[in-house]
Parts: C-alpha cells; sequence; structure tokens
C-alpha cells in the first residue's frame, strides 16, 4: 500500500496544487547586478515581494509575459530635484522606482513627505538640506536655491548660527531623512567648520552626505582638487560617508583624475562614492553663485556655452547680465562627449540624473544610458550599466535605510520594484530643444508589484509609491 501511494504521489502532474502568486513574470531576462545572474526566469510576486524565482513556469492570478524583454531592479535616482506628479511620470517611463532629492533636500522633512504621501506612482524621498538650513538660519525667504544677492550665499555664519544649522540638521535626521545635502558651490561663505559640523551630525545618525562641491577649475589653490579634499578629508575626521554629485559637472577636463583620487582614496578606507549623468550640459539657476565674476575663467565656458531654459536661446553677454538680474534655469553646455563616456564607464560611478524640468535628463536619463551607451556605443556590458542604476545607489543608503537592502536587487525577499524593457530599442527621446518627452522601450515599471508603466504606456491612476524613509525616532 505504502509503494502504491508513493508511485501515485510520483504521477502527479506538475504544478498541480503549486502555490499561485498574485503576478508572474514569465520567460523574461532576468539580470540581477548583485549575484550577475542573467538567464530566462520566472518571477513570482505577492504582496509587493519577490517570492520565487524559478527556471520552471509558475502560477499567477495576472502574468505579465516577459518574452524578448529584459527583466532588471527599478533604477534608483539618487538625485532627482524635480518632485512633482509630472516629474514623477517622466521617470517611471523611464524606468525610475525611486526618486531621491538628496543634493539640495529639505528643511521640514515630515512636511515634505507628508504631501507626496500616496500621490505618487513611484518611491521618493529626501535629505535634510543644509542650503534650505542655512538659508533659514540667516533669514533668507525660502527658494530652491539661494540667488546672488542671499544671504545664505553671501555671510559667513556666526557660532550661534553653525550651531543652529547644525541643530536643524540633526532634527531632520531624527525625522527619517535619508541623508544629509550640500551645495557648497551655492553657499561659498560657508566655512570649513560649519561643514564639519554638518558633516559630524550626519555621522550620528549613520547618514551619507551627499555634496555638489565647493570649487571648480584646475587653477590657483581653491579648486576642484581643494574642493575634493574637503569632503573626503570631513568624512575622513567625523565618519560620515561621502557622496560626490554629479563628479563631471564639477570635474569638467579633471574628472579622470578625480575619479583616480577617489579611487586611491577608497583603497585607503575612505568611504567615498560619486555619481555621473549621461549629457554634455548641466542646469542651474543664473543667479546663483556658479555665476560670480570668474566663473568663464573657472569653467573654460563663454557666453555662447549658455542656453536659456525657458526659450532655448544661446545667451550673450547682454542677455547674461539681463537675466542673471532676473534669476532662472539655463542649460550650460561645458562637457565634451569623450569625458563623458570615460566618466561613464568608470567602475567607481552611479547613475543619478540631476533632473530638472526644462532638461532632457529629467526624463530621458536611463533610456539614453542603456540606448546610446550599452546598446549603440557599446561603452559598458548591460550588467555594469544596471549595477550603476539599482544596486549601486541601494548600497550607498543602506547603512542609513534598512528598507534600501531590498531595493536594487532581484531575489527572494526583495522588493518587486522591477523595470521590463526591451533591451534593442530603449532609447530616450527627450532633447535640449524639446525635454518633456517620454523614453521609448520600457514595457513595463512595477512599483511593489503595480504596473505603473503597462505595455509602454503610463498608467495615470497608479499610486504605489511610498517614502523611502529612514528610522523616525
Amino acid at each position: 500500500m505504502k509503494h502504491w501511494i508513493l508511485i501515485c504521489l510520483l504521477w502527479v502532474p506538475i504544478g498541480v496544487g503549486a502555490q499561485t502568486y498574485d503576478l508572474v513574470i514569465a520567460h523574461g531576462r532576468v539580470l540581477d547586478p548583485e549575484t550577475e545572474l542573467d538567464a530566462v526566469r520566472h518571477l513570482g510576486i505577492s504582496g509587493g515581494v519577490i517570492r520565487a524565482i524559478s527556471a520552471t513556469p509558475l502560477q499567477g492570478r495576472q502574468v505579465i509575459d516577459a518574452k524578448g524583454l529584459a527583466v532588471a531592479p527599478g533604477f534608483i535616482d539618487l538625485h532627482q530635484h524635480g518632485q512633482t506628479l509630472a516629474d514623477y511620470h517622466f521617470k517611471a517611463m523611464d524606468g525610475v522606482t525611486s526618486a531621491l532629492e538628496l543634493e539640495v533636500g529639505a528643511a521640514d522633512v515630515d512636511l515634505w513627505y507628508r504631501v507626496r504621501e500616496g500621490k505618487s506612482p513611484i518611491h521618493f524621498g529626501v535629505s535634510v538640506g543644509h542650503i534650505p538650513a542655512r538659508m533659514s538660519v540667516l533669514g533668507d525667504r525660502p527658494t530652491f536655491l539661494p540667488g546672488a544677492a542671499s544671504k545664505a550665499a553671501r555671510e559667513p555664519a556666526t557660532p550661534e548660527q553653525v550651531a543652529q544649522i547644525r541643530a536643524k540638521l540633526e532634527e531632520g535626521l531624527q525625522r527619517g531623512a535619508i541623508a544629509v545635502g550640500f551645495g557648497l558651490q551655492y553657499t561659498p561663505q560657508a566655512s570649513h567648520w560649519e561643514v564639519l559640523e554638518c558633516f559630524a551630525a550626519a555621522a550620528k545618525f549613520k547618514a551619507s552626505c551627499h555634496v555638489h562641491v565647493r570649487n571648480k577649475g584646475d587653477r590657483g589653490t581653491q579648486n576642484i582638487f581643494s574642493a575634493l579634499e574637503e569632503v573626503v578629508a570631513a568624512s575622513a575626521i567625523t565618519g560620515a560617508p561621502g557622496h560626490i554629485v554629479h563628479i563631471q559637472a564639477s570635474g569638467m577636463r579633471s574628472t579622470p583624475r578625480l575619479l583616480e583620487l577617489i579611487t586611491q582614496a577608497r583603497k585607503n578606507g575612505a568611504d567615498i562614492t560619486c555619481e555621473v549623468y549621461p549629457y554634455t550640459a548641466g542646469m542651474t539657476d543664473i543667479s546663483s553663485a556658479i555665476f560670480d565674476p570668474g566663473w568663464m575663467e573657472r569653467d573654460g565656458m563663454d557666453y555662447k556655452d549658455l542656453q536659456w531654459g525657458a526659450t532655448g536661446e544661446r545667451l550673450t553677454k547682454a542677455t547674461f547680465e539681463q537675466f542673471r538680474k532676473t534669476g532662472g534655469l539655463v542649460i550650460a553646455h561645458s562637457n565634451p562627449e569623450p569625458l563623458v563616456r570615460q566618466a561613464l564607464i568608470h567602475p567607481l560611478t552611479m547613475i543619478a540624473s540631476d533632473g530638472l524640468p526644462g532638461h532632457p535628463r529629467n526624463a530621458g536619463t536611463y533610456a539614453r544610458m542603456l540606448g546610446v551607451y550599452v546598446r549603440e556605443n557599446k561603452d559598458l556590458p548591460l550588467m555594469l550599466a544596471l549595477k550603476k542604476c539599482s544596486l549601486m545607489p541601494a548600497q550607498r543608503l543602506e547603512a542609513r535605510v534598512p528598507a534600501m537592502k531590498n531595493k536594487g536587487r532581484i531575489k527572494v525577499g526583495a522588493d518587486a520594484d522591477l523595470v521590463l524593457f526591451d533591451a534593442d530599442k530603449v532609447r530616450d527621446q527627450s532633447t535640449y530643444a524639446d525635454a518633456a518627452r517620454f523614453s521609448t522601450g520600457i514595457r513595463y515599471t512595477l512599483v511593489n508589484g503595480v504596473a505603473v508603466v503597462k505595455e509602454g504606456q503610463l498608467q495615470k491612476d497608479a499610486m504605489a509609491g511610498r517614502a523611502v524613509r529612514a528610522p523616525v525616532r
């Protein structure tokens, strides 16, 4: 009798009694940058979490046939300024599942999260920012960036004000801010001591410091190398990890040397990382301290290299002086393509958009990385590109935000934040002349297992995004 039962069990058809998942992604080319798995697999998803990775078919209440598509962890953008619903839509169509504002950041962390809760298709998160904290303490009215006449840009802080700035940062960190953000080129009067105090606040909470460095150019004693030294030294002294934003935009022709220096610093124990974006032009406020006298010599640029964001016109001396008074976003064409390519392929760099409306990077960063630099130029392999777009950003934040250990990977127990794309067709469509264009080739973007992009179409009613936030004390 026992033998008969055993024989019967062996004849039970495969799949009968098997688990049924909320969603199955079938037949996709699964690419996991952590294990470097690159194979056709079936993913079982329930409750917004990956529950199974199988070489054989799975049962699901819903099934996405991903045959011919790459299945990768959703992209994690560490540097996304645009944080409106329209911006999130561009991000979702570009394969981004988490868009984080970690450079400028916010002063009131609770308020920043509260106004977005339940209203975003993708995950969102913020740092507590040195810029807004400094503006608040020194008495400026709140703006995105301090203008030319701003006290935050023009005045040194007293010891009492430095203490107040640090207190504001610590309050934001207590309320779950992901990191501490700095824009030191926008606040040139912030002393080295002030920066050290702010790094010390970050270290107290195991938070990384995301820094737009203080100087550009390679001339004189205050230059891009002294700016890098400031971040490395502050990190070493305080123990706070340092992360240099858009290193190619700040470093320009010195970028290869900066990457060599960071590589050496890491070999000697420094916790320093950096990011790049795949464009030859940056964008910022023309009224900021970046364009203080001497900017052409520092940056190796002229008026014709500036493009007014609102109209697309190239600037002259007269229009530069006009717009400098009123303020507004200007595109700065500052980096040659070979330099950008060199920075993108470096094993140390991760990808972040620095996204702002009016610049094509707001809509097309990740599809451009996959379409231009992986497929067309063959500058780097697909797996390395995916690592730069997902795993490396997640790893940068894990010590502060434990939930990031379940993002940027495809593994059992990971969040079902996934992008499914056609590797032969994915491409950015946004341009400097028309920045508000969705990327193509992204077939699905899943956030917590919910399709916010489905069959290449944005699902405008899907609000699956949740706060990416450190523990609140």
